[in-house]
């Protein structure tokens, strides 16, 4: 994310958790949030219009990626993108969200997360996949970190040639994630001062009426016009 846009989000969201009308969505999204809150987000505050407006776009280029990298871009349909809701997270030591994926009213649906805060021993941590990374020791190497999951994972995995089955990610100020919304994920707990604050989204792709359905809907009778015609038909 543009650092603009970072710059935004957070000044909207620090003016909106001073609001006695602010809204939670604690009894609505997974979470263990018991230090900070969830917060519906509103989508026409002119400070999160260019962050709507960029993860629309996103989901769009998403979606079209997809097709385009399973060989099914035939079956390609064009997608109106929606914003379902968009929602922040602010965590302290402690908080965490349990594993769990993303609803939205429409069959396809796409998510996004992003982060806008994060600690800085969350930071100073090694990345997943670096040779000082580890899970042993009580390292804490992991902590507050995303963990995508879509399959089951062992410990003799990589000695089948068995590829990992989840996917972790360290948050960073302005890196957002794009993924399909039945997406398995979680959250780790830390430790130690500070805020860890993403801002996610969920995203409608509703179907776009190409010129074949246009004309067929402007070919079809209306039900009066055809009880007329019947009554014609008796009366004759």
């Amino acid at each position: 994310m543009p650092s603009s846009m970072v710059n935004d989000l957070n000044n909207y969201l620090d003016e909106y958790r001073e609001d006695q009308n602010k809204k939670s969505l604690a009894d609505t999204l997974v979470g263990q949030i018991s230090q900070g809150e969830q917060l519906l987000m509103d989508n026409n505050d002119a400070r999160v219009k260019e962050y709507s407006d960029f993860i629309c776009s996103l989901g769009d280029d998403y979606i079209s990626v997809f097709f385009n990298k399973t060989g099914v871009s035939t079956y390609y349909r064009p997608k109106q993108i929606e914003i379902d809701k968009t929602w922040s997270v602010h965590s302290y030591a402690g908080d965490y969200n349990p594993l769990h994926d993303h609803g939205t009213k429409t069959i396809m649906g796409v998510s996004t997360t992003g982060w806008t805060k994060v600690p800085q021993q969350i930071l100073d941590q090694p990345t997943a996949g670096q040779p000082q990374y580890t899970l042993n020791n009580s390292s804490g190497h992991c902590d507050g970190h995303l963990v995508f999951q879509y399959g089951r994972n062992e410990l003799l995995d990589l000695e089948r040639l068995r590829p990992p089955q989840h996917f972790e990610i360290k948050p960073e100020v302005g890196k957002m994630l794009v993924f399909p919304s039945w997406l398995q994920h979680m959250v780790y707990p830390f430790k130690g001062e500070g805020e860890r604050r993403t801002v996610a989204s969920n995203l409608n792709c509703w179907n776009v009426p190409d010129v074949a359905d246009q004309l067929k809907e402007s070919w079809e009778v209306p039900e009066e016009s055809l009880t007329t015609e019947k009554e014609n038909v008796r009366n004759n």
